[in-house]
This record gives C-alpha cells, structure tokens and sequence, in this order.
C-alpha cells in the first residue's frame, strides 16, 4: 500500500508524511520538487526523490548501527520509507566545517575556506519568518528544547559530522557543511531525542575533493545545472546506484 491511499499528516517543500501503518510510525515521501531561498524558486527534477531516499536510508540504516539513533525503520518503496513518529524540536541544526553559502556572505569570509574548527548554528524553523538565526539562550528561554537536549543535540550532531565526514572523504567527497533536524520520542513519561528528517544531497554541502566541483543543491540554487546527475553521482560513490532503477539511470544520459 502506497502512502498516497493513507492519510496525508503534513507536506513539506520536498518530503509528505502519511500516516504510517501502526501506530507512532509514519511513511516518509519523498518528492521530486526542488525549492531554494525559502520557496522562492521552484523545480521538478525527476528522479530526486527516488535518489534522496536511497542516500539518506543509507545514511541513517549506518547512523543507527553506530548508536546514534534516528527515526528511520525501513525502506518501503522507490520514494518511500517507515520511519518513527517523533515530536519535531523546532530547530535546523547546521553544523560547518569549510566557509559557504550563508556564513560567506554574513560574516565575509570566502567560500572555500576552512574554519578553525567546526561551528553549529541553530536556526529557528519557521518559513513565514525565514527560518531566522537563534542562539542557545533563545533555545532554552522560548523551551523549544530544554538544556538536556540542546546538550544531546549538539553530542549528535558531532558524531554525525564525524561520521559523514569520514564516510564522504572515503570517496572524495568533502562534506563542507550539513542541516540536520531532531525530535522527541517518548518512551513512558521519558522524552528521548533522536535524529530525525533527511541526510541527502538537499541537506548537504557536498564538494570534490579533487576539483571542488558542487555534488549538492547549490548547483539547483547557483543555476549550475546537472543536479540530478551530481546526486546520481553521489550514490554511485556510496555504491548505492546498483540498486537503483534503470529509469533513473537511463534517464540521465
């Protein structure tokens, strides 16, 4: 059974949520539609969906074996996966570790440089406020996440900056920046914060280690073109693209 029979829970600018088949699960949906600088422009690239799913089942599938828990169950289809239903915290997470994007142009800095070390940010998701910049004082004093798990989130987000930073220059592939999302999991009367969202070329700053060439979104944001094939690159390297349908390897060429 398809999502698209189920009840339709909430819809993003690229993934639908439906009900899931038993309770506290959900189906993640992951669409073809591409949106940059807050929905202020639009695509459809066929196949994104389809390949954004497989990367970040990888991801997480290999996130959870090494402890770091995340809502992903199991893969149930081309563009659909089981995950846990989760109370979402309010927060994008960014965790930078080469200057791009945002941080170049805020405080100067020229893309492509390193940074001291690797800094997190926190912005406050809300589109009508385009998703605004917040601090840890905003975090605790509004209660979107309490000093406990702002101390888990930020614990999270190292290993997974570890872990994709690893697993990306395996490949070549130098992981400059990445957005991550968390959520609540209750367990009794006991709140547990885990992964939750995507790890996928939308979500990631990936670049070439040999010729700094963009395998991410900024090639849709940059109007670089070649996005469908600079993520069907990326599963190629992580050695995912053998699973992949011939209609999307078929339909690049």
């Amino acid at each position: 059974m398809t999502g698209r029979n189920k009840k339709k829970i909430y819809e993003g600018k690229a993934k639908i949520l439906y009900e899931g088949p038993e309770p506290g699960t959900l189906i993640q949906y992951f669409k073809d539609d591409a949106t940059a600088f807050n929905a202020q422009k639009k695509a459809v690239l066929e196949g994104k969906g389809v390949i954004n799913n497989r990367i970040s089942e990888f991801v997480m599938t290999r996130l959870n074996a090494i402890g770091v828990h995340n809502h992903f169950i199991k893969r149930l289809s081309l563009r659909e996966q089981l995950i846990k239903e989760v109370e979402i915290i309010p927060l994008e997470v960014i965790c930078r570790n080469v200057a791009a994007g945002s941080l170049s142009q805020r405080l100067g800095i020229a893309e492509g440089t390193p940074l001291p070390r690797s800094i997190i940010e926190f912005c406050y998701k809300n589109d009508e406020l385009g998703d605004p910049m917040v601090t840890e004082e905003h975090i605790t004093a509004f209660n979107w996440a309490s000093t406990q798990e702002l101390d888990d989130i930020l614990a999270m987000t190292v290993r997974v900056n570890d872990f994709l930073t690893g697993l990306f220059a395996a490949v070549g592939i130098q992981l400059v920046d990445f957005k991550i999302e968390f959520g609540r999991i209750y367990e009794g009367d006991f709140a547990r914060v885990i992964l939750a969202d995507e790890i996928s070329p939308d979500s990631c700053r990936l670049w070439d280690m040999t010729s700094g060439e963009k395998l991410d979104k900024d090639r849709f944001r940059r109007d670089l073109g070649n996005v469908i094939e600079s993520y069907t690159e990326v599963a190629r390297r992580l050695g995912i693209m053998k699973d992949m349908p011939t209609v999307i390897q078929g339909g690049l060429h």
